[in-house]
This record gives structure tokens, C-alpha cells and sequence, in this order.
């Protein structure tokens, strides 16, 4: 049986989460150890020009998030880890599918069709402050799927739709010029655990209500000390099923120690004091893997290797595959 390949790209425009960790980082890491499937995990720095103009933060975003999959354990040996825009076939593919791709079915991308709901909402012109990068994402995406014949691609709910666009775009380019590309299939993991930010609303850069990764000891104590509780006093019975403090606590915890968390609630538990445990469980799980990414975001020379090295490994892929697809739609030599 070949092997499948699995493809997941993280948008380099902020800084990793605890909800990045949780939700996407560790289990793409577990899963990179399975002999039967080959991982490509990338830094989608191309995908973060669409919505960040700052170019510190876009390098300094990379620099965060290629030191937070090495420190928290991704063998490159297991997966290949590379920058988007060390792959210069990704956009030339991008291109090929542009020009087989219909218009229509990129105004029907629920993120283009939003901001002209929120212009038109404003009064003012539909496509106003909508640049072409927001229009054409989906077309990118499925190039960086269809580059590396993505068998699986791990998404959450509100990315199903751009998985569907990348089916079609396939399926359009095959019939046109030939059997290219494999349809990729969406990967909606239902048991991934998505957790609440401070405010308990979903953990987002939007909401400005994250809970950094690797913020120092005593700044990741002060940060869960500031998570949402009720008024309830100490020795009063606690409901966990509207607590965003253990939904946190249970992403981490295991089901064991989740339910000594739930009876200490059912026995009236301080909010401060089940705050500290959240905390000491919290920062134990990641106290070693800060170091290392503290030494790593200290030596980016470090981090460069491994992505250079990443990128040769993506190109011996995407390469003869490129030379394939110019011939394809007629870009080969005269003789």
C-alpha cells in the first residue's frame, strides 16, 4: 500500500497560542510519526500577505511558529518542514489554476462574499478595501495542496468550503489537460479540542483574547489568573459545564485528572486555587519545550537549516512534477 500524504499549512501572521497547541500542533505531530503517511507541514507565509502589511510582523511570525514546531518535538526526519515561499513552483501552479479556474466560483468563497456583506453593511462600495490576495485564497490553497498530491488535508469547519474548491479546481484542471492531480479529501477531526480564550469565547487574534504559548512562568500564571469565572464563593458547588477554566484544564488534562478537577468543583473548590492547578498543570507540560524554543528563536540560523533543507526535500517533489505541468498546457521548448 502507498503511502498517504497529509498536508497542513500554518498562516504566519501572529504569534502560536495555547488553542494553536492544543487544536492543531500536537496532534500534527503525533500524527508525523506514522510510517504509513508522509506529513507536509508548511509556514504559509504567501497566505499571510493577504491580511498582515507589516513585514516585521510576517518575519518574526515565521521565525515564532518554525521555533514552536521544533520545540515542541517535530522530527524533520518524520515530515517535511518548509516555507511556502521556498517553493517558487507554488505560485507558477498557482497561475496555471488561475487561468482554468471560474471566476464564479471564487465569488461564491464565503471570506469574499463576508466582506462584501460588511461594506454593503456599511454603505459603502462592495469591493472597497478588497484586494485580490482575499479573492483568489482559495486558488493559492489548492495550489499548495495539489503541489504535493495531498491525499488528506486537516481543516476545521470554516475551511470545508475552500477543500471543496480545491476539489473542483482539480477535477476542472484534469479534464482539461489529464489525469494530474489526486481530489483531496478534507480531514474534520470532531474530537479536536478547540479552547476558550479568557472571555470564553473561542481562543482568537481577533477576539485579543489568546493566551500566548510561551509566555514566561510568571506571566502564564498572571494570564490564566485573568480566565472568566462567576461570583460564586469558595466551598460553594461549581458547575462545570459552563466553566471555561476546565475546558481549558481538559484539553491538557487527562480524563482522570479531569474528573478529580470536576468533583473538587462539585465541592465548592476557590476559583484561585483551581486557577493554580490549571496553571502547575499547564506549565509543566511545557516548561521544557520553552527552553528549547527559547534557545531556537536565539539561533534562527538554526531554524533556516531546517527549512532550507525542508524546501530541498519539497522541490525534489514538486519540481518534476512542475516540468510535467508546463508541458501540459503547452509551455515546453520548440524543438
Amino acid at each position: 500500500m502507498s503511502k498517504q500524504t497529509v498536508l497542513t499549512g500554518i498562516t504566519t501572521s501572529g504569534t502560536p497560542h495555547l488553542g494553536n497547541y492544543v487544536g492543531a500542533i500536537k496532534p500534527a505531530i503525533a500524527a508525523s510519526k506514522n510510517p504509513d503517511v508522509s506529513s507536509y507541514y508548511f509556514l504559509a507565509d504567501y497566505h499571510a500577505l493577504v491580511k498582515c502589511g507589516d513585514p516585521e510582523r510576517v518575519r518574526q511570525s515565521t521565525l515564532e511558529i518554525a521555533a514552536t514546531w521544533l520545540a515542541l518535538g517535530l522530527d524533520t526526519a518524520d515530515a517535511v518542514f518548509y516555507r511556502q515561499s521556498d517553493i517558487p513552483e507554488i505560485p507558477e501552479l498557482t497561475w496555471f489554476l488561475t487561468c482554468s479556474t471560474a471566476k464564479g466560483l471564487m465569488n461564491r468563497s464565503h471570506a469574499y462574499k463576508a466582506a462584501v456583506q460588511d461594506n454593503l453593511n456599511a454603505k459603502e462600495d462592495p469591493d472597497y478595501g478588497i484586494n485580490m490576495g482575499l479573492f483568489n485564497y482559495p486558488i493559492l490553497m489548492t495550489a499548495d495542496i495539489l503541489m504535493f498530491n495531498a491525499h488528506k488535508v486537516p481543516v476545521g469547519k470554516d475551511q470545508l468550503q475552500h477543500l471543496e474548491m480545491a476539489r473542483d479546481i482539480a477535477a476542472r484542471f484534469n479534464h482539461q489537460y489529464g489525469d494530474y492531480f489526486v481530489l483531496p479529501e478534507a480531514v474534520v477531526d470532531e474530537s479536536t479540542k478547540l479552547i476558550p480564550g479568557q472571555d470564553g469565547r473561542k481562543m482568537s487574534k481577533s477576539y485579543n483574547n489568546t493566551i500566548p504559548l510561551w509566555l514566561p512562568e510568571k506571566k502564564l500564571r498572571k494570564a490564566i489568573m485573568k480566565i472568566k469565572t462567576n461570583s460564586l464563593e469558595p466551598g460553594e458547588p461549581k458547575d462545570p459545564e459552563d466553566s471555561t477554566l476546565l475546558t481549558i484544564y481538559s484539553a491538557f488534562a487527562s480524563p482522570e485528572q479531569r474528573a478529580e478537577m470536576v468533583q473538587a468543583y462539585d465541592d465548592g473548590i476557590a476559583w484561585g486555587a483551581a486557577k493554580q492547578i490549571v496553571f502547575e498543570h499547564i506549565n509543566a507540560e511545557l516548561s521544557e519545550a520553552r527552553e528549547r524554543y527559547t534557545e531556537l528563536v536565539a539561533n534562527p540560523v538554526i531554524i533556516e537549516a531546517e527549512l532550507l533543507k525542508g524546501a530541498e526535500s519539497a522541490r525534489e517533489y514538486a519540481t518534476p512534477l512542475m516540468q510535467k505541468l508546463r508541458a501540459a498546457v503547452g509551455i515546453r521548448a520548440l524543438i
